[in-house]
């Protein structure tokens, strides 16, 4: 079940109306609801998988007990090491195993063995939920969080359904509070919360989705087009991942909200950025800041040796690179952008560029990296590079206008986020003295269902990072 299909719809309707009436007074009534809800949800994809989630669940609400009530901080470590373990040893399993046999089956064939394959099923989500859970009991550990004295809570909060599969990574800290108190009806917030989540949708089905159709043909044999072409696919590719991941979070955050919940922001208008360190502060947010708070300052940030911060940088790059996907063309993503970060910070030679120039070589950086992330190996990524940095030919007409052509529609949708993404910030509605929810509000959203009702297009394409 997907959140652009119409059976999530009408799921979701469902969901709100039981919530919102039988659970509306009773806090154990509303989340065992909410529970079984995420539980149906995340079984519509695949059953099997769901006792991984109970696995985590159980395993993490137990440890986190058993570190609180240790006052031994060698037992409080082996506790969280069973965490780790049993955590990272189901992501590990379940996301790497074919990859790490894969890469090994040429030296074990050359040493005269044989190497098997599994064909191991990657569950959905399990990166994201995995992150979530490892968080609590990290949290736990430090002393910086209680741990939940209600199974059920704990259990609603490691299997939310809207960010169970692609996040926002949502921190204990930020949810567990929320889940032991039902929250009040808020028309405004239920109205809210509906618009983020028609915004997502037309940033998924009316944007992504179509410049999909150009990035998958150009990909699929950049040998076949002109330099001009592979770039517009590159660009189109920045485009999609942006509108598709970004519409996915806001229907995420829209959900919660109109069930009366605050989910973090994860995206922050990430192409504005002006150096490398602003882009990673605006892509991905929640992500980033798990990295930050525990791998890189654990590993000693920037608080150490130059040599030592560098270190600490391409190690939690390269490692948040392989958190993407098992392959080559991911680690080396996540190795370009540890050495863009390392290069802005040992010799930061953005800082004295105008501001346009800091903006070029930013996106210039971030589209290269784009062609590692969307090539499905390093061949495809090599050909894409041959072809955007060769002479530049002129495109046959027939070539862009096939290739490149977009509705009306589409581009309208993309005209109006690129306003929204540059112009329409708060400052500026307040100095055009256009207050939230005004009549263009509704006009708005009435526009958006229409354009959603009639230029749809046939088929669904699944989220992008639904894959990691």
């Amino acid at each position: 079940m997907n959140f652009a299909q119409v059976e999530f719809f009408i799921f979701l309707c469902v969901v709100l109306a039981v919530a919102w009436t039988a659970g509306a007074n009773d806090r154990r009534i509303r989340n065992g609801f909410l529970l079984a809800a995420s539980y149906y949800f995340y079984a519509y994809w695949d059953y099997r998988f769901c006792g991984l989630l109970l696995i985590s669940t159980l395993v993490d609400f137990y440890v986190a007990r058993r570190m609180h009530s240790c006052s031994s901080s060698l037992r409080r470590r082996a506790w969280l090491l069973v965490s780790l373990i049993v955590n990272l040893g189901m992501l590990g399993f379940f996301k790497y195993c074919n990859f790490f046999l894969d890469t090994a089956r040429p030296l074990v064939e050359a040493l005269g063995g044989h190497a098997g394959t599994l064909n191991v099923i990657l569950p959905v989500g399990i990166s994201f939920f995995t992150f979530q859970t490892l968080s609590y009991t990290i949290d736990v550990y430090r002393g910086r969080l209680r741990p939940s004295p209600s199974l059920l809570d704990f259990a609603l909060y490691v299997a939310f359904f809207p960010q169970l599969v692609a996040g926002p990574i949502v921190r204990a800290a930020n949810l567990l509070p929320q889940l032991v108190e039902v929250p009040g009806f808020r028309r405004r917030r239920m109205y809210g919360g509906f618009q983020q989540f028609l915004r997502g949708a037309v940033k998924k089905i009316l944007i992504a989705d179509r410049l999909a159709e150009t990035v998958d043909v150009v990909f699929a044999g950049p040998d076949l087009y002109s330099s001009l072409t592979v770039w517009i696919a590159v660009v189109a590719y920045a485009g999609q991942i942006y509108y598709d991941f970004s519409g996915y979070s806001d229907m995420a955050i829209g959900i919660a909200k109109m069930l009366g919940y605050r989910f973090p922001v994860n995206f922050r208008h990430p192409y504005l950025a002006t150096s490398m360190s602003d882009f990673w502060r605006r892509w991905h947010i929640t992500l980033s800041k798990w990295l930050r708070d525990y791998l890189y300052i654990p590993l000693g940030g920037s608080r150490v040796s130059s040599l030592a911060t560098q270190r600490n940088l391409m190690i939690t790059m390269t490692l948040g690179g392989l958190w993407h996907g098992a392959a080559v063309t991911y680690v080396l993503w996540g190795i370009w952008h540890g050495m863009a970060l390392v290069a802005e910070r040992q010799w930061r030679f953005l800082s004295g560029l105008p501001t346009l120039l800091r903006w070029l070589f930013v996106m210039t950086v971030v589209l290269m990296g784009w062609v590692l992330f969307r090539s499905p190996d390093w061949t495809t990524a090599a050909h894409v590079y041959q072809k955007l940095w060769m002479p530049w030919q002129d495109a046959a007409s027939g070539e862009m206008i096939r290739i490149l052509w977009l509705p009306p529609l589409t581009l309208l949708m993309i005209a109006i986020m690129a306003f929204d993404h540059v112009v329409w910030t708060t400052r500026f509605r307040r100095c055009m003295r256009l207050p939230p929810g005004a009549w263009y509000s509704s006009v708005a959203t009435a526009i958006l269902i229409w354009s959603l009702l009639l230029y749809a297009p046939r088929g669904f394409r699944p989220f992008v990072y639904f894959q990691f």
